[in-house]
């Protein structure tokens, strides 16, 4: 080894919140159809037959109607309550990796962020709210100008599923 690379980058974050207006289980099952799983066997199919990029881009168009898709999903509250909590929780991991890749060639480092976390929660006796990062803080913190030009496209991007889930838009996503 050559030499080392150590960097410390302190940046600003913006949780956004939203109270929704229906239940946390239709909450959770409103974001769920419109946000449907990753195809994972698709994707590792199209990847077996050495598939080209085009033919993910249509696979993901067609899979993702509001542009995001669900990686990974956590029922947190079933664990919790072993330890006799009660607040409702899911956590999801949101992305698109056509989207994500328009920035991991820029720098991989995109990957800390893509795919954005989300999570629909309720205390005991409290409305249902639905939380989030905003996604153009967390990419422009990597001070490349075309990685932070798609961080706000997913703004647009988010702003537009809240807007079709019917939940409040936080201004700053759309302006």
């Amino acid at each position: 080894m050559t030499g080392s690379q150590t960097a410390a980058v302190d940046w600003a974050a913006r949780r956004l919140v939203v109270e929704a207006g229906d239940s946390f289980d239709d909450t959770v099952a409103a974001y769920e159809a419109a946000v449907p799983p990753y195809p994972a066997e698709r994707i590792e199919r199209l990847a077996a037959e050495g598939a080209g990029w085009t033919e993910v881009l249509d696979l993901t168009g067609d899979a993702a109607p509001h542009d995001f898709l669900i990686y990974w999903k956590i029922a947190a509250d079933g664990i919790m309550r072993l330890a006799g909590d009660t607040a409702r929780c899911a956590a999801y991991l949101m992305g698109n990796h056509t989207i994500a890749e328009r920035m991991y060639r820029h720098d991989p480092t995109t990957m800390l962020y893509a795919p954005l976390r989300t999570v629909i929660t309720q205390s005991p006796g409290g409305p249902v709210l639905f939380a989030t990062d905003q996604p153009s803080l967390q990419f422009a913190s990597l001070g490349v100008p075309e990685i932070a030009a798609v961080g706000v496209e997913l703004d647009r991007k988010l702003a537009a599923l809240l807007d079709a889930l019917r939940l409040p838009v936080p201004a700053g996503l759309t302006g």
